[in-house]
């Protein structure tokens, strides 16, 4: 017997038009590339999204198309993941901060037909646009009298503004299958070639859903969210979307993510809510600390794309008294995946104990299960103790990569995330490594990022990375690389002594190696293979 329900189709679209009919008022506040702050509301966005719609089709962006943007986030950027998508065209977020072979490759890999950029990347645009064939127009993401005067582009350069002016708003949204996709974003390439994944509306509406529950990045209309992380990665981790489903107020940081700029606006606009990389925060936090401030409105903080540290963890709410939620996530996951929010039976825990377990990634948010298997794929418990490879499953994660260039990565129906990890017994996840990155010592692994943790809390310690070096006797060890805070007077045998009974005797690394900074990728991650081609002959060598 089928049920007798409506059934409409879960589209991009009806988050804009959920919020334009029910939170039309609710302000959106960008710090533009031009310099100033520009305001407007969900009302503003939803008439503006229709005009680019209406431009797009002059541009003959025929349906299933991708529409590429290089650009921060800001207000005409969300106009745009509503226009394209809501259109029936396929959002293709560019990522500026990678090389420049690499964005060539994506953007004809992907074929897209026009691409919209903020005046920052003109230069990265003027760079690519002869080696691409696919683009038929780079569109200025400004008005006409910021146009900047280049001759590479010649009469492929289209004004943003001009678009929007000479179209009108009377768009209607067509019904398009929930199953179409609707926007597509690259893995980072750190090993070969980036590769695409394809979102469809139906996968990005339920991520909505799940991702603003209570229990997961807990999002309401009475939040003002600040996404520091970028637009081009993994969608800001979904908020421009759920922003529109809660009717949340919204507050874009632009191109400024130093720690003055970012603490300025978070306390101008009073932001309840912020997310980002740790790199980030690193920053707003030795800023906060130089002028002696505090947060007068901001109470939580969501913290991904790379293992919070316990210290920062510590930073913001003992002494800043801000709640971290830390989530995990993978492009591939639309990123959602896990977030460390307590349940009822652990609110009373110790300090230490809290502690200890925000320094997990968390538990599945609804709509992700998760599994832990070892090198012959049987599936381990669920006791805290047993480590091995991460697999998850969901409804929104990727079933393939987008152009038939690689075979399924499913392993009987399971995605292999390329994660080690360990889950206790109330589904609490941890990250114990990488498998790329995981040390393997005498025939043991040893974390780093465990090791890293520890480090990190280390009151003169900035920034710890720790990587497996080659080892004569135990084939690796671990390495410790280290930025000190400034005006440290920091000694490697000062640090090594921090680890006495903080984790076994035999995981505490051999060397500490005193770096000015390490590499960072472009979604904010440490760039660790780079510092194992430097650094992973030091044993060898010191012997």
């Amino acid at each position: 017997m089928q049920g007798m329900m409506m059934e409409q189709p879960l589209l991009v679209a009806s988050l804009l038009k959920h919020a334009e009919r029910h939170h039309g008022a609710r302000e959106i506040v960008s710090r533009r590339v031009e310099g100033d702050i520009h305001r407007y509301c969900y009302r503003d966005l939803a008439q503006r999204a229709r005009r680019m719609a209406n431009a797009l089709s002059s541009l003959v962006i025929a349906p299933g198309e991708r529409v590429g943007t290089l650009a921060w986030n800001g207000y005409r950027h969300m106009e745009l993941y509503f226009a394209v998508s809501g259109s029936g065209a396929v959002l293709h977020t560019l990522n500026p901060r990678l090389h420049a072979d690499q964005l060539v490759y994506i953007i004809e890999h992907a074929q897209d037909r026009v691409i919209f950029f903020d005046l920052t990347f003109l230069p990265l645009i003027e760079s690519v646009a002869a080696r691409v064939t696919s683009p038929r127009f780079f569109i200025a993401m400004t008005d006409r009298a910021h146009m900047p005067r280049t001759h590479s582009l010649g009469s492929r350069l289209l004004c943003y503004e001009d678009l929007i002016d000479n179209h009108k708003d009377d768009f209607e949204w067509p019904l398009l299958d929930e199953n179409s996709a609707s926007s597509l974003c690259y893995t980072s390439g750190t090993t070969g070639n980036p590769k695409g994944v394809l979102y469809s509306h139906r996968s990005t509406l339920l991520h909505t859903y799940a991702a603003a529950l209570p229990d997961a990045l807990n999002c309401s209309a009475r939040d003002a969210i600040l996404p520091v992380v970028p637009m081009f990665h993994v969608n800001a981790w979904g908020l421009p979307y759920i922003a529109c489903m809660t009717g949340a107020k919204l507050v874009f940081p632009g191109a400024a993510l130093d720690g003055k700029s970012l603490y300025q606006l978070i306390e101008e606009e009073q932001v309840t809510v912020s997310a980002g990389v740790p790199t980030v925060w690193q920053g707003l936090l030795a800023h906060v600390e130089s002028v002696a401030g505090s947060f007068s409105s901001m109470r939580r903080t969501i913290i991904g794309g790379a293992p919070c540290p316990t210290a920062m963890t510590q930073a913001f709410q003992k002494r800043h008294h801000v709640d971290v939620l830390h989530a995990w996530g993978m492009t591939e996951l639309s990123p959602v995946g896990t977030v460390c929010s307590f349940k009822a039976h652990q609110t009373g825990l110790a300090e230490d104990e809290r502690y200890a377990l925000q320094a997990k990634q968390g538990r599945s948010v609804f709509g992700i299960d998760m599994k832990i298997v070892d090198a012959a794929g049987e599936e381990l418990p669920w006791d805290g103790n047993a480590a091995g490879d991460l697999q998850v499953r969901g409804h929104w994660v990727a079933n393939e990569y987008f152009g038939g260039d690689y075979a399924s990565p499913l392993q009987d129906g399971w995605f292999p995330t390329g994660d080690v990890a360990k889950i206790d017994a109330d589904g609490f996840m941890q990250i114990v490594d990488r498998s790329k990155d995981v040390i393997k010592s005498g025939g043991e692994w040893i974390s780093s990022a465990d090791i890293e943790n520890v480090a990190s809390l280390h009151p003169e310690v900035a920034t710890a990375v720790c990587i497996a070096a080659r080892h004569p006797k135990w084939d690796e060890r671990p390495l410790l690389l280290i930025v000190k805070k400034p005006g440290s007077a920091l000694e490697a045998a000062d640090l090594l002594m921090f680890f006495d009974g903080r984790v076994a005797k035999w995981w505490k690394p051999d060397a500490v190696l005193f770096v000015d900074a390490v590499p960072i990728g472009a979604t904010g991650k440490v760039l660790k293979n780079q510092l194992r081609d430097q650094y992973g002959g030091h044993y060898l060598q010191a012997g």
